[in-house]
């Protein structure tokens, strides 16, 4: 009999991580859940141990807006899982104001991207023969991204420009993790337009929870679980995927050269302090 599988997710305490976590589980892959509020976490942990029929999933609170909490959360996961078949990079904020962590970045980027780019770093080796699934976006066509300078001025700041430029940062990841690290099959995900509260701080809630052409978070999690599950022939390392053939990006944007700019300027930024 096959080991079950250890899928580790972000952001499972709701919306598309908790329904691809409780897919998981309903599989019988061993799931650890990372959220950061304590609450809605507990409340998560309870619907996939139903889903897995009473097996215990992991669970570990972190908040991405604390690169000490990444680093935390990767020694609990290092230090109690000898293998990692899937990472899921799934958490994403919009920050409806500029503001800077105690890590002193834009709040939006560290947490959609620096974070899982420090997670993902952390957990390289662990990963070795798995998967990297990183939540993007299908990108817009006025996305813009200096892959030197992720941190945004205050004075010119929008969310959704800082959320858009958090999920092409993603995508970018994903292109330069399948050069760097051939042995991990790394994908992005576009997950569609989801019914979920990702902006429940802003006036977007609205949009993301009633919107008529929304599609739910447990059909969404369905492509999560296909670029988890799915035979590694099936794709093409470092490419996004929606529910089928994998999308075409900008080469404006997305190409090596900014993918592998973008990953020296994040390796730097969670190194220390930003200046």
């Amino acid at each position: 009999m096959t080991p079950p599988r250890t899928i580790v997710i972000t952001g499972a305490s709701s919306g598309i991580g908790l329904a691809a976590a409780e897919q998981f589980a309903a599989r019988g892959d061993r799931v650890v859940l990372v959220g950061r509020d304590e609450r809605r976490l507990a409340v998560a942990v309870e619907r996939v141990r139903a889903a897995g029929r009473g097996t215990e999933p992991g669970h570990f609170q972190a908040d991405f807006e604390r690169l000490a909490d990444v680093r935390a959360l990767a020694d609990h996961l290092l230090s109690t899982y000898p293998k990692i078949d899937v990472l899921a990079n799934n958490a994403g904020m919009v920050a409806p104001s500029h503001r800077r962590t105690v890590d002193g970045h834009e709040a939006t980027i560290q947490a959609n991207h620096l974070g899982h780019f420090l997670l993902s770093t952390l957990l390289r080796e662990r990963l070795r023969g798995g998967r990297i699934v990183n939540t993007s976006v299908r990108p817009g066509r006025n996305v813009r991204l200096d892959p030197d300078r992720l941190d945004r001025d205050g004075q010119r700041y929008r969310g959704i420009a800082a959320y858009q430029t958090s999920k092409a940062a993603n995508v970018l990841f994903a292109m330069e993790a399948a050069r760097r690290w051939p042995d991990i099959l790394s994908l992005g995900l576009h997950p569609g337009l989801v019914r979920t509260d990702i902006g429940r701080d802003t006036a977007l809630r609205f949009v993301f929870r009633y919107a008529p052409f929304l599609i739910s978070p447990e059909k969404s999690a369905r492509r999560l679980l296909r670029l988890a599950t799915a035979p590694a022939g099936e794709f093409t390392n470092g490419a996004l995927y929606g529910p089928g053939a994998p999308i075409r990006t900008d080469p404006r944007v997305f190409n090596a050269d900014h993918a592998a700019r973008l990953w020296e300027t994040s390796d730097k930024a969670v190194a220390g302090p930003a200046t």
